[in-house]
């Protein structure tokens, strides 16, 4: 396992584990859930992106009732 260092002002320090606590986590597992929801949402804009630009090249869309159809529900 390896050690991260951060550097923080006092004021943030205090911001933090005040809401640490509040969450009942430690620092590190905060900065860890924040980091990868971020990464999660990179990723979710590039599918965003990526869904767009193969609409644009067949805008076809389907309504709830086509698709419910075609699944056979």
């Amino acid at each position: 396992m390896s050690v991260i260092s951060l550097r923080l002002n006092k004021e943030e320090e205090a911001l933090f584990k005040k809401y640490a606590q509040f969450e009942d986590k430690t620092l590190s597992e905060l900065f860890k859930e924040a980091l990868l929801e971020q990464i999660e949402d990179r990723y979710d804009l590039e599918d965003a992106y990526t869904a767009l630009a193969a609409y644009e090249q067949d805008p076809k869309t389907y309504s709830m009732e086509e698709v419910a159809q075609e699944l056979g529900f």
